[in-house]
């Protein structure tokens, strides 16, 4: 498995955020092949955080197209700083 791991700073809006997120983005990324989960964390204070896990690093890519697609389109207004994105094979899970 891989996932892969979005940190957004400076969120103007989390609750707006999230709603488009989970109305907008979440369908899209169940379409990946290989797709298992996904997470968005307010984390407060202004920062949200992203996780997506995949079978393959094939999904874990092309989700990241996806997620800078989508908040080109439908969140720079609530999310003003590019994410510090981090991804990986996944070594140990619960």
């Amino acid at each position: 498995m891989y996932a892969v791991v979005r940190r957004y700073e400076r969120v103007s809006d989390p609750a707006e955020a999230g709603r488009r997120v989970d109305e907008g983005f979440v369908p899209l990324l169940r379409q990946v092949p290989g797709f298992v989960a996904y997470y968005w964390v307010d984390a407060g204070g202004g920062v949200m955080l992203s996780m997506s896990v995949f079978e393959d690093q094939a999904g874990a890519e092309a989700s990241i197209k996806r997620a800078a697609d989508f908040v080109r389109d439908n969140l720079a207004s609530l999310l003003p700083e590019p994410p510090q994105v981090t991804a990986g094979q996944v070594v140990a899970a619960g």
